[in-house]
């Protein structure tokens, strides 16, 4: 166990993570998870009472009774506030399969929340229905745009296909959608895509959207990750081999590009690694002084592959959090990569679910009195936190 320390005029036991002496300089952590009392737990749960008069059945439903997870985070007023997914007990009991809405909840030292009655964000009779029904509006993440505008980035799942959607707010409760991130037209139009996350910089205690090189960038995709820019943090152009942004890939097999012109693959899956499976985005990347720091999310291997193709220390299609650090100068170059996850499923919680494989599926990530907060999911059932220490070296730039 680690000491006692003070936060937010609270005093809690945290629990460290085995990577924790191992991690370079330029990485986030060691992340450990709080202890309030007795007992960690996770911050936000399901609540089968709560209702929700849906405007496309036109009648009550239980938006969050069977699951809240996969949240988003944002720093506002002096609190935290967290977008997370919930699943309501429609359709059938497989993942994916029931509709989802996006709950807001509110904390003052980010530990403990209070969450709003009714959903801040659902598929409703707009444009994007038949892109977001029956399946909903799913993982999100979110940014700050210069301008004070929040950027929300999500998927949209009509049980069909699937795409990143964007949408703005000025209070995190009134929402305009503006469709799929890489138009609704053109080479990208028909693509299935998911997890998108902007990248932000350190102004006066706030993560904002940051402009580099005169361009927004969103680091985006599972199975393989990609990058696309942006003037205006709405539209969006994928990066491709022999573009003006992409340079010629380095020798590092981490790194590789579709001559074809299809988006450049930054990363992708490592055999016998935590990430063996896949990673996928996790919460919107930060510039710091020594590059590009993004989070991510690696998926183990499935139990029907070699056991030597996965990370034996994992179960088998466990997901853990991973980072990598990407040059700010040209953000489609891979600098370094963590070997071992910096957040993995250990608790009971993150092991137990409808994803009993287990997750720690991290989406928000604030920079809040001083420290790191890490939102994540966990088991596609419940929101958790974890927490690190504002290190000099991984101070964002």
């Amino acid at each position: 166990m680690k000491p006692y320390i003070l936060l937010s005029a609270l005093c809690f036991v945290v629990s460290a993570l085995p990577v924790s002496a191992q991690l370079p300089s330029w990485a986030i952590g060691p992340f450990t998870r709080p202890v309030t009392g007795q007992v960690s737990a996770p911050i936000v749960k399901p609540d089968p009472q709560s209702l929700f008069h849906d405007p496309i059945l036109d009648r009550d439903v239980h938006w969050q009774a069977l699951h809240t997870f996969n949240p988003a985070a944002i720093v506002r007023h002096g609190q935290v506030y967290v977008l997370y997914r919930a699943e309501d007990d429609s359709g059938s009991m497989q993942i994916g399969m029931h509709t989802s809405r996006l709950g807001l909840a509110v904390s003052r030292d980010g530990l403990h929340f209070h969450t709003l009655p009714t959903p801040v964000f659902y598929p409703a009779h707009d444009a994007q229905q038949s892109r977001e029904w029956p399946g909903g509006v799913e993982d999100p993440r979110i940014v700050q745009a210069p301008d004070g505008r929040y950027i929300l980035t999500y998927t949209q799942w009509n049980r069909q296909t699937y795409s990143i959607g964007i949408a703005v707010s000025r209070d995190l409760e009134h929402w305009s959608k503006y469709g799929p991130a890489l138009g609704v037209s053109g080479p990208y139009a028909s693509l299935m895509y998911k997890s998108g996350g902007i990248l932000t910089r350190l102004q006066h205690g706030h993560l904002v959207a940051a402009r580099l090189h005169g361009r927004f960038w969103m680091y985006w995709g599972e199975i393989q990750i990609r990058l696309a820019t942006s003037p205006d943090l709405i539209h969006w152009t994928p990066v491709e081999q022999g573009s003006a942004e992409a340079v010629p890939p380095p020798s590092s097999t981490e790194t590789s590009g579709d001559e074809t012109g299809h988006a450049l693959v930054l990363l992708h899956n490592r055999p016998g690694s935590f990430d063996s499976g896949f990673p996928e985005v996790g919460p919107p990347p930060i510039l710091t002084r020594h590059g590009i720091v993004l989070l991510y999310n690696g998926k183990n291997a499935a139990a029907s592959d070699p056991v030597t193709a996965r990370d034996p220390a994992l179960d088998p299609g466990a997901y853990a959090v991973g980072e990598a650090l990407f040059s700010a100068p040209d953000p489609t170059r891979l600098l370094a990569r963590l070997n071992q996850p910096v957040l993995f499923p250990q608790q009971p919680w993150e092991r137990s679910g409808q994803y009993a494989a287990g997750t720690t599926f991290a989406e928000g990530l604030v920079h809040f009195r001083r420290h790191w907060f890490l939102y994540y999911g966990c088991a596609d059932s419940f929101v958790a936190v974890a927490i690190a220490p504002l290190h000099a070296t991984s101070r964002p730039q």
